[in-house]
């Protein structure tokens, strides 16, 4: 026979606080990666409010609604991450806004502090760089500064792409390939993928790699703040400047990686002979006698490009495989465009 027992108030004010929780964190991470307005559980909020075990309705809605919409602001807008290292003053303004039209909705006494902190960010100065933060499944928090425009300064590195976030959540999942293991990542941008890996892994030695100036310091700026003047991290990093066209034998063999990363590198097929003929430099460089192994995350924006590349990698006597293992999300960004990670070997 199934039995059931009505569940007790307190049952109920349990969950009702563990959805709260829940809610207010969806909004934290939203927030702090910039995430689009429309994405974040607006819904879940509303009916978070709805619920009541009082006799008196009114009173606990009205109660309940100052508590959340105090301790969204609270979490997002006031958070000392935001403080330190805040979202862009027109993503904030955004934020504020929707924040106090769901609040006038609900016909609730206004919030003076959200009216207060919207009318700080009104007047504020915009700026073009913003920081975004993205939260490891440790609590950690990667704070990176990066351009609010995708293309500035004649470069695409200023900002994260897709398959950034998405090679950084399989190395999550994959901590034991960095182990002990000296990694070179092409292409690092602004540093997500790395910073990453150098918190989630006991490897080595990371170097990170580019070749725009701009994109050199800002990855320099990045690491610093978020590696070399962090606690806990014993990891040696250094920063190369790597030119695709012009890079020699011998700088690879200085450097000297057994295992290789790269994201979002096959975008440009006017780059990608370049690319492939550093990746068979790469591998046919051993480091005690073993040929390092190459894995790389693409965003297949063009598949005509995609296709380009791994012909050209067969060209160059290079196999490949389509590593098929699902990737658990962990960051807030949509997976609408495919991302393949293969490994690349002799």
């Amino acid at each position: 026979m199934n039995c059931t027992h009505p569940i007790t108030d307190k049952e109920e004010e349990g969950m009702s606080h563990k959805t709260r929780k829940e809610v207010i964190h969806t909004f934290q991470v939203k927030f702090f990666t910039m995430s689009l307005l429309n994405t974040f559980p607006w819904d879940s909020l509303d009916r978070e409010m709805m619920t009541t075990t009082s006799s008196d309705i009114i009173v606990e809605i009205l109660q309940k609604m100052k508590v959340l919409f105090f301790s969204l602001f609270w979490q997002t807008c006031l958070h000392p991450i935001c403080l330190k290292k805040p979202p862009s003053l027109k993503y904030r303004r955004r934020f504020l806004t929707e924040l106090i039209k769901r609040h006038e909705m609900l016909s609730a006494e206004p919030l003076d502090v959200l009216y207060e902190a919207l009318g700080e960010v009104m007047c504020a100065e915009e700026e073009d760089m913003c920081y975004k933060t993205y939260l490891l499944p440790t609590g950690d928090a990667v704070s990176l500064a990066e351009n609010m425009a995708v293309i500035s300064q004649g470069t695409t590195g200023l900002v994260t792409w897709e398959a950034a976030l998405y090679l950084s959540e399989w190395a999550l999942e994959n901590a034991h390939i960095f182990k002990n293991k000296t990694v070179l990542e092409l292409g690092s941008g602004i540093g997500l993928a790395g910073i990453v890996v150098c918190r989630s892994s006991s490897l080595t030695k990371y170097i990170f790699s580019d070749c725009h100036q701009t994109v050199l310091q800002r990855l320099k700026d990045n690491i610093k703040n978020c590696l070399t003047n962090c606690d806990g991290n014993s990891v040696s990093v250094c920063v190369e400047e790597l030119d695709w066209e012009n890079v020699s034998d011998e700088q690879l063999q200085r450097i000297q990686a057994n295992t290789i990363i790269a994201a979002d590198v096959v975008y440009d097929p006017d780059i990608i002979a370049c690319l492939v003929r550093l990746l068979s430099m790469l591998l046919n460089c051993k480091v005690q006698e073993k040929h390092p192994d190459v894995y790389i995350a693409s965003t297949v924006r063009n598949p005509q490009t995609y296709d380009c590349f791994k012909k050209e990698l067969e060209t160059a006597g290079l196999r490949h495989v389509v590593m098929k293992d699902s990737v658990t999300q962990v960051f807030p960004y949509t997976r609408t465009a495919t991302i393949e990670m293969i490994k690349i070997y002799v």
